[in-house]
């Protein structure tokens, strides 16, 4: 298995991983997010492959795209209360669902911590919904703790 950043040849397999996605958070809160939607369109992909604060890396094998994590840049600077650090922040890591516990999202969050390491970055932080009990044992057993947490009453 090999990870690299992704190029435009792989957006067929970025939208078909991001589907998989998305039916996990539908399945999982189906108030919040909708069935047979897309995060990006092919066009907004080429965009963001274009920009390098939204690096994408792939990890692949024989020309297959495995996963994905889709990551930005984000830095504060200048902040009356909180210090000057850059953060690469994970807005989505996803496993093709076929390839589940071959160490592929092992491999790409190990990746993107060496970009951040490289990269100068504080920290690596990321998102996950409290319904997708599985990614938030991976990203556990990876060392990862809570930084905040999101809170809702549904009226």
């Amino acid at each position: 298995m090999e990870i690299r950043s992704a190029k435009k040849e792989d957006i067929p397999a970025l939208l078909k991983l991001l589907r998989q996605v998305l039916t996990v958070h539908h399945v999982g809160r189906p108030d919040l997010f909708k069935p047979n939607a897309e995060k990006y369109t092919a066009p907004e992909l080429e965009e963001i492959l274009s920009d390098p604060k939204r690096p994408i890396f792939v990890a692949v094998e024989e020309d297959r795209v495995l996963g994905y994590a889709f990551c930005i840049y984000r830095q504060i600077l200048g902040s009356h209360i909180r210090t000057d650090i850059q953060t690469l922040y994970i807005d989505d890591l996803c496993v093709d669902e076929a390839c589940r516990g071959q160490q592929v999202g092992t491999g790409l969050y190990e990746y993107v911590l060496s970009v951040a390491r490289q990269n100068h970055c504080y920290n690596v932080e990321l998102n996950v919904w409290a319904c997708n009990e599985s990614a938030l044992a991976f990203y556990e057993k990876r060392g990862m703790k809570p930084q905040k947490i999101g809170m809702e009453t549904i009226l």
